[in-house]
Formats: C-alpha cells, structure tokens, sequence
C-alpha cells in the first residue's frame, strides 16, 4: 500500500509543487531531480518511481521550477542549466524531508536526469551526511564540476549505449569520482530510453542500487 500526496514545499525562497509516494514500512526515500524541460508528470521518471515504491522506497517527484519560470525557460532555456539555482533547491528539498514525521527517519537517495543529475550531485556534495545514494540516468554529471570529487554516496551512471557525447562524458564522470560509481552502459538505448524494454532496465537497475544503499 502507497501513500500518495501533493505538497507545496517552501524551498529557498520560493516554493514548488510535488508528489510524494510513500509505501507502509518504507526504508528510504528518493527525491527526484527532472531533467531539461522536464516536469514531474515525465513518464520516464514516473516509470522509475513506480518501480522503487515497488521496493518499498519511498518517492518525491517535484518540479525544480515554479510554473512561471517553466513558461519562462521554454523560450529561453537557460534556467534548466543552472546547476546551482536547480541544486540549491534540490538541497532545500532534502532539508525538508529530514525534518518531516513521515520521512525524518529515512535515508534519502537522489535520481536525476539530464542537468538534474548534475544538481544532485551537487546537492549530495553538500549534504554528505543525509545523501545515501545517486543515481542518474541520461544525465550530465559532468556538470557538476569541481563537486564530483566531493561526493561521498555511491553513485550509478546510467546512459544509453547510442548516446555517444553523453556516455563519454558519463565515463568521464565515473574516474573523476572519488566515491564508488559505476556506470552501467543500456544497449541499444538512445538518451530518453525510448527503445523497447530499455527503460524497464533504468528502472531495475536503479532500483536495485537503491535498496542496496538505502538501509
């Protein structure tokens, strides 16, 4: 059984919409990261939470941007590349669930896709104590930058095989860490996992890393 609500979470100086998924007895919780021009209602990630409810993880999709910066980056595109503005909320996102009664006393995890997983990188480098475990899919962790080094989770890169900047960038990633990553290459996959049977892999695989480290 799920628990599922809509909340508005003061984050940062601003606030924003989510979907928390919480199943009786949960032993973790992972908070999305969505990726450019991406909201919370994605299927991709929708795909993903619904496999790790089904872990008994809980799960927190929540759109990084207020509804007037979505309409604004449309045209411009140049908040869904702010690593910093999308982390600093991020943080402010896993701050929120150490505190709440239902949430307070499980480890968190972070999956972000796109530039998200770059903000939840950042945001694990920042919260090393409360961040168990990353993952990403599809994602550009390279630009995080100079925080790579100073993530302490263990980390999962996962890229389509036919995402050929991408998967470079991730294998480049992946040696720049210090912490355990690893990188886990989806054949035939091309970046939004739109192959038959290729998102079902994003899905297993994250959340397998996830009930591993989320204890």
């Amino acid at each position: 059984m799920v628990t599922a609500t809509t909340t508005r979470f003061p984050v940062a100086g601003t606030e924003l919409e989510g979907d928390l998924h919480l199943p009786r007895n949960a032993h973790g919780v992972v908070a999305f990261a969505h990726g450019s021009g991406s909201t919370r209602h994605s299927p991709r990630n929708r795909r993903v939470a619904a496999e790790l409810n089904r872990r008994g993880l809980g799960t927190l999709l929540v759109d990084l941007l207020t509804h007037e910066e979505e309409v604004d980056d449309v045209h411009t595109s140049h908040l869904r590349f702010d690593i910093g503005l999308l982390a600093e909320r991020l943080i402010g996102l896993v701050d929120w669930l150490a505190v709440q009664p239902q949430t307070r006393s499980l480890p968190v995890g972070l999956f972000g896709a796109s530039t998200g997983a770059a903000a939840a990188l950042v945001a694990a480098a920042a919260r090393p104590d409360e961040v168990h475990a990353v993952v990403s899919r599809g994602g550009r962790p390279d630009l995080a930058g100079p925080a790579l080094v100073e993530v302490k989770a263990p980390t999962l890169l996962i890229v389509g095989e036919r995402d050929f900047p991408v998967a470079e960038l991730n294998e480049q990633a992946r040696d720049a860490m210090t912490a355990d990553a690893q990188l886990r290459i989806v054949p035939g996959a091309s970046h939004l996992f739109e192959e038959a049977g290729t998102l079902d892999t994003v899905a297993e695989e994250a959340g397998t890393w996830f009930a591993t480290h989320l204890r």
